[in-house]
């Protein structure tokens, strides 16, 4: 396993921990203009589809959609696409399967949305219909996976998944007849984007993640590049922001996680692709995550399991049930890790920012160059715009339920999560190493990966990383 992983990153000079790859941020890329192809100018979409979706349009589709092997569906800047579903079953829960390849170029000023009805309302908080029910489980998301193989094509290669600009929300319908039994049994939730191609990418970057039943993202392998995102209460009484299985090998930084049910990240080598777990996760803000997990001893921030390894630097992890977690079977002589830093209102939480049943624990292994204290409401991050202490966490955290851990309670909204000039995590980032770049495309079709910086969380004093 881990000679293949060695080969692949065999053209960092230092290897995974101190590698040199890439020394500056890709460059911004001025606003492309992409050319239509098979422009689809029906608002109604069913069965095998490909081809452009037009920018400004408003399409629709109630049942499941296919992209087949070969095929691209391109949004343009936008677009909405919105799932017709009421959750209830697999045949009224529509999903895309996309055995080609999908690409959402949404822009800043003109972004996608990927959603259910009503999410313009929903947007302006003027309908109720998935904030109430925010882990209902309208629609059955997007399942971007190789096609099975036939007699026609014996070796279906699957495509790359590339999402800019882009809001995914509410997924988690149940499962059926049409779905891969190893991804999803029958009847279980179905997540925002699940993504399984070990030789193909999957580029995420400035977009928005909401409402998921289960896991929002889990990965199956492929090369990862997931930068400046924004991901917003996932999981109802389980699941994942962020769940990256054997296979998986690339970058997650910038990114702003708050309310997840169980972990912001979790990185592990479960599965027998014979590729190792590799995961660099840097310069986050993780915010009130894992406190609807109903299982002990798990959620939170970042956890390495299973053989998984990587590093983790200058994330800002703010009451969440369990920081930092390296369990016993993580590969925990290649993580390396440093420069968090630690926030919690109650004694529990800080009890539990080195999680006790992993290393680092609360007794050995701690970075010396990690911002933490054994008080509670200690080294207040300081945020612009956004009360750390807004939440009554109670003396022994979790597991809360959705109707007490309340949308308003854990959302942003209005808020603003850089940080003040008197922040102690303001300067206090690692900046000697590299991501780890197993993305390697860059432009219009690629990704900008963002270095790390040298003020801890996802927000840089200097004006870069997290955009929104």
């Amino acid at each position: 396993m881990k000679t293949i992983l060695n080969k692949l990153m065999a053209v960092c000079a230092l290897g995974i921990m101190l590698s040199a790859c890439h020394k500056a941020e890709v460059v911004n890329i001025s606003q492309p203009f992409v050319s239509v192809a098979n422009g689809i100018t029906s608002d109604t979409l069913k069965g095998t589809i490909k081809g452009t979706l037009l920018a400004g349009k408003t399409y629709y589709f109630k049942s499941d959609i296919t992209v087949n092997d070969g095929d691209t569906l391109l949004l343009q800047s936008g677009v909405h696409l919105i799932a017709i579903g009421d959750g209830l079953s697999a045949a009224t829960s529509p999903e895309i399967f996309m055995h080609g390849t999908f690409i959402s170029l949404g822009t800043k000023d003109a972004p996608n949305f990927i959603t259910v009805k009503n999410a313009a309302d929903l947007h302006t908080q003027a309908a109720a219909q998935n904030y109430t029910n925010v882990f209902f489980g309208w629609w059955g998301g997007i399942n971007c996976t190789p096609a099975a193989a036939t007699t026609a094509n014996p070796s279906p290669k699957g495509g790359d998944a590339i999402i800019k600009w882009t809001h995914i929300e509410f997924a988690g319908g149940p499962a059926g007849a049409n779905d891969n039994t190893a991804i999803y049994p029958s009847g279980s939730p179905r997540y925002n984007i699940y993504f399984g191609n070990v030789t193909k990418n999957l580029i995420i970057e400035d977009s928005w993640f909401f409402g998921a039943k289960d896991d929002n993202i889990q990965v199956g392998g492929g090369h990862i590049s997931i930068m400046r995102n924004t991901f917003e209460l996932c999981g109802g009484v389980g699941g994942e922001f962020f769940n990256m299985k054997t296979g998986t090998l690339g970058d997650i930084a910038y990114n702003v996680f708050i309310g997840s049910a169980t972990n912001a990240t979790k990185i592990s080598d479960s599965g027998t692709s014979g590729i190792q777990c590799t995961a660099a996760v840097y310069n986050n803000t993780m915010i009130d995550g894992g406190f609807r997990q109903t299982k002990s001893g798990r959620g939170g921030s970042i956890d390495f399991e299973k053989g998984a390894r990587g590093r983790a630097y200058n994330n800002l992890i703010v009451n969440c049930r369990f920081g930092l977690r390296i369990t016993p079977d993580a590969d925990f002589t290649n993580v390396a890790y440093g420069n968090q830093y630690f926030y919690g209102y109650s004694p529990a939480i800080v009890a539990q920012f080195y999680s006790a049943d992993g290393a680092p624990s609360v007794t050995a292994n701690k970075a010396a160059s990690d911002i933490y204290s054994t008080t509670p409401q200690a080294n207040n991050p300081m945020f612009y715009a956004f009360d750390v202490n807004q939440y009554n966490f109670t003396a022994n955290p979790g597991p809360l339920s959705a109707n007490v851990q309340t949308y308003p309670s854990v959302a942003i909204g209005t808020s603003n999560l850089k940080l003040q000039s008197a922040s102690p995590g303001l300067g206090k980032g690692k900046t000697d190493f590299s991501p780890l770049g197993s993305v390697t495309a860059t432009g219009t079709y690629g990704t900008t990966i963002t270095p790390p910086g040298k003020d801890i969380g996802a927000y840089q004093n200097d004006g870069t990383g997290n955009q929104h």
